[in-house]
């Protein structure tokens, strides 16, 4: 029989692992001598009972009631042991050595311990015990669950250095020119580096655990920063530092966010202006036809909360160049739309000829670069409101052709209405609106015959003999104009 104080000995530096299992194979090795023993005694009563019975000597060995009866009359007879002194020296062997294995393989897992960590990094941090309360464990240990679940365990410690990402921080700053509650990214972030020593602990293959040992900074990370807006007047509007507003009643631009400090300007309603800043939510910083000052905030809309006053700002622009000196050799600016809107319906338009004709006014003006409502003033002008004898009969709005001696007979007579407004577009912007050589229609240039200037006053020297011939038309002309209002 091996001693166990050189058993304990032989195993102190072998692996945790395989001492189990050796321990393990002991274990059953003792558990099939028992069962042999156990079954060898179970035959042997088997027979004599066997025997006793079919001798009609059946004696009843250990029944209580003759033990007692044997005792307190003097007679005691010695029962039988079930196990031998033999046996009961084997079993205290084991257990003595299964006390004895433990305790060696305490001390010797203390060992590798101390010797692994003495490998690590002389910044390990050590911790003092002496202020721990430990709890005693008072349940009883179970020596074959222990070994039995430690047989097939397979524990693997290594010490790596590892490259790991630093996360980076979010930061959140406020801000006044950004509508409250919209957030904007100004810088990403970036993740920073460091070197982690770390012991990883595997069992059977398996990650189990991990402890760091020391950490070192290798790259700082960058933060993200996000800016949270706070302006209700933007919120309101749905807009942005350097978008379009517009006015939504006239209004004064003035030097200082104040309405005692100096007038820089008039803005009237429906005009647009450019945000610039916002120093509070009372007032704008804003820039009108180059000028830069303040206005309220309560004046301006925005086109997302006040769609309609895109196209108000549209037609005011266009009233606002509407002068008698303004050149004749532009385009209006206006659509189809805005010319059907303007001769729908004209009390004077007793025939309805303007009517039924503005889709070619406005196309004249497409083709041939002539102010299209000038065209239809002088129209007017001329026929009366397409009421004369030349424009009822030979559907000629302008007495195209016509001497003062005999206007009628002179005149050209057209097919159409639209003949004629085409024939006269083309010869204004050849002969009257523009200078010579410049590029008109069809790859032509003006031949300027008749050209004094491109306003109303430059055509009326040439044109008509009347010299208040070119107030008449301009009054026309504000009149179709204002319709659009």
């Amino acid at each position: 029989m091996i001693d166990d104080k050189d058993y304990a000995n032989q195993i102190s530096g072998r692996k945790l692992t395989d001492v189990f299992k050796e321990l393990e194979q002991v274990r059953k090795y003792y558990e099939n001598e028992n069962l042999m023993e156990q079954a060898k005694k179970k035959n042997s009563f088997s027979k004599n009972a066997t025997k006793n019975y079919f001798s009609g000597n059946v004696k009843e060995s250990y029944s209580s009631e003759n033990t007692n009866k044997n005792y307190f009359s003097g007679n005691t007879k010695k029962a039988k042991k079930p196990f031998t002194y033999k046996k009961a020296i084997s079993i205290s062997s084991i257990v003595l050595f299964i006390l004895i294995l433990i305790a060696v393989l305490v001390v010797s897992f203390a060992n590798s311990t101390l010797a692994k960590n003495s490998l690590a990094s002389s910044d390990v941090i050590t911790y003092d015990n002496s202020n721990l309360d430990i709890e005693i464990n008072r349940h009883r240990l179970n020596a074959n669950n222990i070994i039995t679940a430690n047989a097939a365990l397979e524990t693997i410690k290594e010490q790596v250095v590892e490259e790991r990402d630093i996360p980076f921080e979010i930061v959140r700053q406020e801000a006044s020119y950004l509508p409250k509650g919209e957030e904007k990214t100004i810088q990403e972030g970036e993740v920073g580096k460091k070197n982690v020593t770390v012991v990883k602990t595997y069992e059977n293959g398996e990650f189990v655990e991990e402890t760091i040992l020391n950490e070192e900074k290798t790259l700082d990370y960058l933060p993200q920063i996000i800016t949270v807006g706070t302006s209700e007047f933007l919120y309101k509007l749905q807009a942005h530092i350097g978008d379009t507003l517009y006015l939504n009643k006239d209004s004064i631009l003035t030097e200082e966010p104040d309405s005692s400090s100096t007038e820089v300007a008039e803005i009237e309603q429906y005009l647009d202006v450019k945000l610039l800043e916002l120093p509070s939510e009372d007032w704008c910083k804003v820039s009108y036809d180059s000028v830069e000052g303040y206005i309220p905030s309560s004046t301006l809309t925005s086109a997302k909360v006040t769609p309609s006053i895109v196209n108000k700002n549209r037609i005011k622009k266009i009233l606002d160049k509407v002068d008698i000196n303004m050149y004749l050799n532009t385009p209006s600016g206006l659509t189809l739309d805005d010319y059907k809107k303007i001769f729908k319906n004209l009390p004077q338009d007793v025939n309805d000829i303007f009517e039924d004709n503005a889709a070619i006014f406005y196309e004249v003006e497409q083709k041939y670069k002539i102010n299209g409502i000038f065209l239809a003033s002088l129209g007017i002008h001329e026929s009366q409101w397409g009421t004369s004898e030349i424009s009822k009969d030979k559907k000629n709005l302008f007495g195209y052709g016509a001497y003062d001696s005999t206007p009628y007979d002179s005149s050209y007579e057209f097919e159409t209405y639209e003949e004629g407004i085409d024939l006269v577009a083309r010869v204004l912007t050849k002969y009257y609106l523009n200078p010579a050589g410049t590029k008109i229609y069809n790859n032509e240039t003006a031949v300027a015959t008749y050209y004094n200037g491109s306003r109303l006053e430059d055509v009326n020297i040439r044109y008509a003999s009347d010299e208040g011939w070119h107030e008449k038309v301009f009054k026309y002309m504000e009149y179709l104009y204002n319709r659009l209002k």
